[in-house]
């Protein structure tokens, strides 16, 4: 089916993605995942070729174009290239929303031109040992003090932890005010007290850093507060559209990929004779997987339509990331079921969407927790 979501400078756009991840990303992505994380350099590469400040204004040497279909266009192109370890999502489909919205002018003129560049990386905190997707239950804390807060915590399975200049950390700035007390602060590499922990062993995402942040009475500016002194869980809940909507864009065009290349190894793998994709449960599993990715595709690009428009509901968002990665799950098992053997070697391409799929039903809030948020939108 026909895409109509884009138009030329977005087919533009991707031709540049596609370049830059054929030549920077592609060739080296096994040694990051060996390593754990991807070199600085190339962020400052995809500053360079201006991947990652598109969606800001040009004073701060973006590219003037916030336009989620060129979020998008980076997300599909980065999933084609099987670049599941390079973390600029964090940073162009998550951050970006929070810098651009709810930064003052003095805080956009000393972050947002790094940010364009490459040279300031970002990573978001929220998560911690015993508070996920309950964001009401964290226990940091942030506490006034003259023109500082002092902040006290830990965060855990932070993408882009280790390589991170500016994290936007969630803190409670009063304790007692239960989800009003919650603010937003960004703390800057270099702080003292702030310290990263491990990065983290992940069966998927190898080339991802995710690391645990430590917070020991972290003075940090007030003028780092992001947005209003506890508003931070309304700034939350009004940007985990996009960043839901931004996985259901991953889970779309990872059913595409992984159907596509097993469509090509089912044609060419015999049995018994005949190639494997000829025989009729082989057709059956492939008919029912492309019909749900098709399904799949159009809902999400409605979806980027709405985000675009800025009419996309919290609801949407959320079936959109709780169906379309349980299909990125069933497309990745089920394909790899029909390469048999070689689909358990870690070496094949299929095992690997295996390992990096699994994480997709989990982050941005769980399968479950979308259907609570959709199912209290319905009145029940």
């Amino acid at each position: 089916m026909h895409r109509q979501l884009f138009d030329p400078d977005h087919d533009a756009f991707r031709e540049t993605v596609r370049a830059f991840c054929d030549k920077e990303i592609v060739p080296h992505h096994d040694a990051w995942e060996e390593a754990g994380i991807v070199p600085r350099e190339l962020w400052t590469a995809a500053g360079s070729a201006g991947l990652l400040g598109f969606m800001v204004p040009e004073q701060y040497g973006g590219g003037g174009a916030r336009d989620f279909r060129f979020n998008a266009v980076l997300i599909e192109e980065l999933t084609r290239a099987r670049a599941s370890g390079v973390g600029f999502s964090i940073h162009t489909d998550i951050n970006s929303a929070y810098l651009l919205d709810y930064a003052t002018d003095e805080q956009k003129a000393r972050w947002l031109p790094g940010f364009c560049s490459g040279e300031t990386i970002t990573a978001i905190a929220m998560t911690e040992p015993g508070a996920g997707s309950d964001l009401q239950g964290i226990r940091t804390t942030a506490i006034r003090d003259g023109d500082s807060y002092v902040l006290n915590g830990q965060k855990t399975f932070i993408s882009n932890g280790i390589l991170a200049d500016l994290v936007i950390v969630v803190a409670k700035t009063d304790p007692d005010a239960g989800y009003q007390g919650i603010s937003l602060l960004v703390v800057e590499r270099g702080t003292p007290g702030f310290e990263r922990g491990r990065n983290l062993d992940k069966i998927g995402l190898k080339a991802q850093d995710t690391a645990e942040l430590f917070f020991d009475d972290v003075r940090v500016p007030a003028s780092n507060l992001l947005g209003q002194e506890g508003q931070g869980f309304v700034h939350l809940m009004e940007k985990l559209p996009q960043e839901r909507l931004a996985i259901a864009v991953v889970a779309a065009a990872a059913c595409e990929n992984v159907l596509e290349s097993t469509l090509a190894y089912v044609k060419q793998r015999t049995a018994f004779g005949r190639p494997i994709g000829s025989f009729q449960n082989s057709r059956f599993v492939l008919a029912e997987l492309a019909t749900e990715t098709q399904i799949a595709r159009v809902f999400v690009d409605r979806c980027i339509e709405e985000l675009t428009a800025g009419t996309l509901t919290v609801s949407d968002a959320a079936m959109a990331k709780w169906w379309t990665t349980e299909l990125q799950q069933k497309v990745v098992d089920r394909c790899l079921q029909l390469y048999g053997g070689y689909g358990f070697m870690t070496e094949s391409p299929i095992a690997k969407a295996y390992l990096d799929t699994r994480v997709q039903t989990i982050y941005g809030g769980t399968t479950e927790i979308m259907k609570e948020v959709i199912g209290r939108t319905l009145g029940i």
